[in-house]
């Protein structure tokens, strides 16, 4: 009987350990209706109409200056967007996406005859990548923990602002 009450009491603690550091988070506060990110001072703002709630710095691509106009130039879009879709498998941690290329981006990209590239996502960053500068593809890379704050306040659709 013994046992069987250390084995019940090691299972609930396992069970109450994976719960606890469970990546997806619940948000309840104020409606997140923009997201401001301003590439040259590295800040990314969750905003409720001029309220601003949360501040989080990141990285960028590798070619950081400059809107993105190909795929594989390294740089992250400049403009009005949507959050678009969300990747809770993300080898990155978490990801929400960015409705990068526009209409306009991929006229730019088809007239210069290129592709516009695409799969923009703010997502996390692998430990291998901490504390290094500028090294995504052209997305906007947070901490693990800012990106599942991110996931649970953002919703599909809200508009996203990239400033250079």
């Amino acid at each position: 009987m013994r046992i069987l009450r250390i084995v019940m009491l090691l299972m609930a603690g396992l069970v109450l350990t994976s719960c606890a550091s469970s990546k997806f988070r619940t948000y309840n506060g104020p409606q997140v209706t923009s997201v401001q990110v301003w590439k040259t001072q590295r800040t990314l703002a969750l905003m409720h109409g001029s309220q601003t709630l949360e501040v989080y710095p990141f990285e960028l691509g590798f070619a950081p200056n400059g809107h993105k106009y190909f795929e594989g130039d390294g740089k992250t879009p400049e403009g009005v967007y949507r959050i678009d879709r969300r990747n809770p498998n993300s080898q990155y941690h978490l990801s929400v996406g960015i409705s990068y290329p526009d209409p306009e981006d991929v006229a730019r990209a088809l007239e210069a005859g290129l592709d516009p590239g695409g799969d923009i996502f703010i997502h996390g960053t692998p430990d291998m990548f901490v504390g290094r500068r500028d090294w995504t593809a052209g997305c906007i890379a947070v901490s693990n923990e800012a990106i599942e704050e991110i996931y649970a306040m953002v919703q599909d659709g809200t508009p996203i602002v990239i400033y250079p």
